[in-house]
């Protein structure tokens, strides 16, 4: 998934090496054994095939402070399982186990602004645009929900 240009392109950027997706898997892998949160593998039911990831992570960017401490949402879906609603019931689940996972806390997500369909799943699980900025020298937006908004 993260070697395809589609899935990419609005997220970083660049296709993934090998490399960098074994780099990946270990971060994730370390964010469990840390700090019991981290991200899942998503498959589609009916066929059990592997079609996104997402979760709460703490990458310690060296992005805006208003980011930094809160937990970080994400998701990532290969493209032919985009337009199907997948991101928004993946999200969704996994907005109500970090509600009761961290109590209730502000959690965080930035998306690139070209992104609508990942801003439109923001949207539907609650999360609202609190500032722009700029991450890596590409634009961004922040979103946050939770106890502060």
């Amino acid at each position: 998934m993260w070697s395809d240009p589609e899935v990419t392109r609005l997220i970083g950027g660049t296709p993934s090496t090998e490399q960098q997706v074994w780099s990946r898997m270990l971060t994730y892998a370390g964010h469990w054994a840390l700090l019991d949160f981290g991200y899942w593998a998503v498959e589609e039911a009916a066929s059990g095939t592997f079609i996104g990831e997402l979760g709460f992570a703490n990458f310690k960017r060296d992005i805006d402070p208003a980011m930094r401490e809160a937990p970080e949402i994400g998701w990532a879906f290969v493209t032919r399982a985009r337009g199907q609603g997948f991101a928004t019931e993946g999200v969704r689940a996994a907005v109500a186990w970090g509600d009761e996972r961290f109590g209730g806390a502000r959690t965080v997500c930035l998306i690139n602004p070209d992104n609508l369909a990942s801003i439109g799943v923001a949207g539907k699980c609650g999360y609202r645009e609190f500032r722009r900025s700029q991450f890596n020298g590409t634009p961004v937006l922040f979103f946050e929900r939770g106890a502060t908004v």
